[in-house]
């Protein structure tokens, strides 16, 4: 299915992951979901690159201005609480790991200004933790790391 829309290109840092414990982006809605393994993984970070399609929205957002309408096999929620899912552990196919969980990796703060601030050929990028207080993989709707969604190279 062909949607009107720029082609915009993600990139999710999985910050300081718990060792051995897989992660996978989701792509599709549970139930007909496959699982995409990590771009480049260090004991550091997990990175996943992905594409949405940024669409012109029909509404504005409650700061007045108009959002994009994100679309996609990756996104995943109500137009407006868009988010992409990390799946952990059994949820990222490992059936030993001792966890199974989600994590929701909120799309909200994307917009128009920071999109046409791209250089050709480059990508939004955000980060998030990757453990919680407990030292256990973060899950559930997880907030961004400083600064938020940036433009990169």
């Amino acid at each position: 299915m062909a949607v009107d829309g720029l082609d915009l290109a993600l990139r999710i840092i999985v910050e300081n992951p718990v060792p051995g414990v897989a992660l996978a982006l989701q792509k599709g809605k549970s139930g007909a979901h496959t699982l995409i393994a990590p771009t480049s993984v260090s004991p550091q970070a997990a990175a996943f690159d992905l594409s949405v399609v940024a669409a012109p929205a029909p509404t504005a957002t409650k700061a007045g201005g108009p959002a994009p309408r994100l679309l996609g096999p990756f996104v995943q929620g109500p137009p407006d609480k868009r988010f992409v899912y990390i799946s952990i552990g059994t949820y990222a196919g490992d059936p030993a790991s001792p966890w199974g969980r989600r994590a929701k990796v909120p799309l909200t703060g994307l917009n128009w200004p920071l999109i046409e601030a791209l250089q050709p050929g480059g990508r939004l990028e955000a980060r998030i933790p990757g453990r919680d207080r407990k030292g256990e993989p973060a899950c559930a709707s997880l907030a961004l790391l400083p600064p938020g969604w940036r433009p990169v190279p």
